[in-house]
This record gives structure tokens, sequence and C-alpha cells, in this order.
């Protein structure tokens, strides 16, 4: 049996994954903690929490580790994590991704960016930062993000052993999706080699911030909006897709454009601005401006509805969306 390098006051060493709905942390969840205990011989639980039954909702995974002479017998979510994974970086803007870490843990985060522009973005005060750009790396190599981040994981977790992980991921994989097994381990390899993390130390007289459970709500019976208000609204002009997207989106040029709104169609979110003009003939026409990228959580269903070359399907890079982005106009709707 291992050691495990820090544990909590009830024993565990605990691990929480953040996620949307599609990238695998459930199943990386799992495999992770089947590592532990096959391979470290260690007691270990995984579980997950998640919302609607569907591709880009918030997704956490849960993995718990302690020795054998500590008996498991909590599946409450993991509030003060060793180490974080975060499998999608835009998941920042809306969730508290880091929230219950303190100076000792470690935020592994999915992104192309350094270790210090994630320090401003995610607003972290200390800790480690680690960073693997998995969803390079699982374009690639035609694979899922979670096994890049595996492997990352399992550089940061070094009391599992890399060769148990890979068994696991044949015995996981070899049975249904035999053609997958061999990329997977090379993204997984590639993941535990091509990681980067950096240490900030927390500034004199500065604290972390403080831990705020998850469960008691901000509202209580002085606070709460009157009449059953909803305050976040699920399907609205307000609502922002871009966290949902896992790393392409379509590209629209206007050039090869033919207007036939197949696109429209297709598309789930009403993500196509359009524009009724004239044509040459003088006959009122529904002409297609560009995409709303606000409303975008990169399904890609246009791409392939597109009978020209008007959309196709890019990486998505830094501020792209942004740039090209052309908004809905609400005339009746005013934004507060």
């Amino acid at each position: 049996m291992v050691q495990l390098p820090k544990v909590n006051d009830l024993g565990f060493f605990e691990i929480r994954l953040e996620s949307i709905g599609g990238l695998g942390a459930n199943l990386a969840g799992k495999m992770l903690a089947e590592a532990g205990v096959v391979g470290a011989g260690l007691n270990g639980v995984s579980f997950s929490s998640y919302g609607s039954e569907k591709k880009g909702s918030p997704v956490k995974a849960h993995i718990r580790f302690c020795d054998l002479n500590t008996h498991i017998r909590d599946t409450s979510p993991v509030e003060r994590p060793h180490v974080v994974g975060v499998f999608h970086e835009a998941l920042a803007k809306t969730v508290n991704v880091t929230s219950g870490i303190n100076e000792d843990s470690t935020v592994l985060v999915n992104s192309a960016k350094t270790p210090e522009e994630l320090k401003e973005l995610l607003k972290l005060k200390a800790g480690t930062i680690a960073v693997i750009d998995a969803t390079s790396i699982a374009l690639k190599e035609k694979n899922r993000v979670n096994m890049a981040m595996l492997g990352a994981l399992f550089r940061l977790c070094p009391f599992l052993d890399t060769e148990t992980m890979k068994g696991v991921i044949e015995k996981s994989l070899g049975k249904k999706y035999p053609q997958a097994v061999q990329s997977a381990i090379t993204t997984f390899d590639r993941g535990y080699n091509e990681v980067k993390f950096m240490h900030f130390e927390l500034a004199p007289g500065d604290s972390m911030p403080e831990y705020v459970r998850s469960d008691i709500s901000a509202l209580g019976y002085e606070t709460q909006p009157m009449g059953g208000t909803i305050i976040n609204p699920g399907s609205s002009f307000l609502k922002n897709l871009s966290i949902s997207r896992s790393g392409m989106i379509p590209a629209y040029e206007n050039e090869s454009c033919i207007n036939c709104a197949q696109c429209d169609t297709v598309c789930p979110d009403q993500c196509f601005v359009w524009e009724e003009r004239l044509d040459r003939k003088g006959r009122s026409q529904m002409y297609l401006l560009g995409i709303d990228y606000q409303y975008c959580k990169g399904c890609l269903k246009c791409v392939g509805a597109c009978p020209t070359s008007a959309l196709s399907s890019i990486r998505e890079k830094e501020g792209y969306a942004d740039s090209h982005t052309v908004h809905h106009t609400f005339d009746l709707v005013t934004q507060l």
C-alpha cells in the first residue's frame, strides 16, 4: 500500500473534477478511483453530480482516497479538495471552480494559457496551477479530453501507478471500442508528459477566501425575491452557452452562402442572425448576416447541414467568437 501525500481531518485525500457534460469527467472519475484501489491498494470511491442529462450542462465528479484502515461511509460532495481538475476553462465564467481550495491545493486546467494568465482568470491568490492543453491533444490523437486530463492528474498524484491506469483503460474500452484503446493510451501518456505547473505563494498579509458551504443558500426569508421570481432565467436572451463549447465552433463565410436556411433549421439554439431585405428582382428575401456565438454551444449540426462551404468547423481560439459574432437585435427587450 502506498502513502498518501496529504489527508484531511477524516483521513481522506480528495479530488474534484469540474466539467461539462460530454467531456467524460464522470468516466474519468470512475477510472481514477479504480486505479487507486486496484493499483495503489487504497480505499477509494467516485461519484458524480450533474443537472439535466445533456451535453454542455455542468458536471462535478468527486473522488476520495484513504488507507485501508479508514472506512469511507460518506458520499457527500468534495468541498475542500486537494486537487481540482477543470476540464473547460470557460467554466470559470459561471462556476466557482476553485471553491474550497487552500494554499496547498493544486488546480489543473485544460487550457492553452500560461499559469500566470490562469491565476488572473481564476482569481487565485495562492496554490499550484497545472496546465495541460487537453483539447489540442485530444483532437490531434482523435480521442477524448478526459484521457489527457487523466494523464495530467496522474502526474499530480504520484501515488497512482500509470501502468495500472493503462490496464484500466484497456478494460474499460477494449470490449466496446477496441479501436480506441491505443489512441486513448497515447492521449493519456501525452497528458502525463506535457502538463506544466507553477506554484504561487500567498502574499504577505493576505489570506485565502473564506470557505462557504455549497448547501447554504445566499437567499433567506428576508432576501429571497417575492412572488416566486426566477432570478436566473435558463432560456432567455441573457443565456450564455459559450461554456458548453468543447473546442470546435462553426465559422461562417458569407461569399459561399446561398441563404437556404438549412443551418437555421437544425440549430437547436437559434444562433443565426437574419435580415430581411429586397433581392435583385425587388422581392423580399431573408439574408444570413452571421452567428451570435453567445448562444452557440459548438454542436456543429449546422456544418453538417450546410450544402455549400459557407460553414466549416474550426478550432476555437481566444477572442475569435467575440470578434466574429453578429448579435441578435431584440427590439422589445432592454438589457438591465
